[in-house]
């Protein structure tokens, strides 16, 4: 098997410096974890891109939901994303959905188009809500850049997605499941054995990697806990 990818929510260059010391190997940079990861400011990410040099891929997602707003939210969105990518960000986390929870294609699309055609990203949890996962990923199957889902296969968390992770690791060469699955909303280390034995190679931790909660910064240690787990 490959060596898995292990990514860990930053909020600072702090985070991420202590995540990469842990053995992470890329971050998910976001703000205000009260609101479940929105973006962070165009400084915030250029002080973490000084402070690593792992991948960075910045959350889009101006307010707590998966609903892009109006017209005009999404614009400025998009205005945000062009920063971003004007400050040498590279690789994206978005996602959003309709009422009625199918993929928004017009708020993916344009955001897609924001950040360019180079830019690699994740369509985050927003699927974990989605009406119908498989419709959701054939809807985003030719959108440019999608390389990875973020997912714990339930709205709920891993412990009771952890069937339908497994099985849409049996689909990976389906329209709509090429992108990697990254396994990450309450994941915990009990998870990994049978997740590596399908043959699923990404994680993500947030929480994990702050044993003393939200509020207190990563721990290289409990990044390293994770690393071993992941590699043994």
């Amino acid at each position: 098997m490959s060596r898995p990818i292990l990514e860990v929510i930053a909020l600072g260059p702090e985070d991420a410096a202590a995540a990469q010391a842990g053995g992470a190997d890329r971050l998910e940079l976001v703000s205000d974890m009260a609101a479940d990861g929105l973006t962070p400011a165009r400084e915030t990410f250029a002080a973490v891109r000084d402070a690593v040099d792992i991948p960075v891929r910045v959350m889009l997602r101006a307010a707590d939901g998966f609903a892009a707003g109006g017209a005009a939210a999404l614009e400025a969105l998009c205005g945000t994303a062009r920063a971003l990518r004007a400050e040498g960000a590279e690789e994206f986390v978005l996602g959003f959905l309709t009422d009625d929870g199918r993929a928004d294609l017009p708020a993916v699309a344009a955001l897609a188009d924001a950040v360019g055609p180079r830019a690699r990203w994740t369509f985050h949890r927003a699927i974990d809500r989605a009406a119908d996962r498989d419709a959701l990923r054939k809807q985003l199957a030719d959108q440019p850049g999608l390389d990875t889902y973020l997912t714990a296969g339930s709205a709920s968390g891993v412990d009771d997605g952890l069937a339908t992770l497994l099985a849409e690791a049996t689909r990976r060469d389906e329209p709509g499941y090429e992108p990697q699955i990254m396994v990450g909303g309450g994941l915990k280390l009990k998870h990994v054995p049978v997740l590596r034995t399908a043959g699923l190679t990404a994680f993500h931790i947030g929480g994990a990697a702050r044993p003393s909660g939200w509020d207190s910064p990563v721990s290289a240690d409990a990044v390293r806990t994770w690393r071993a787990a992941l590699d043994g």
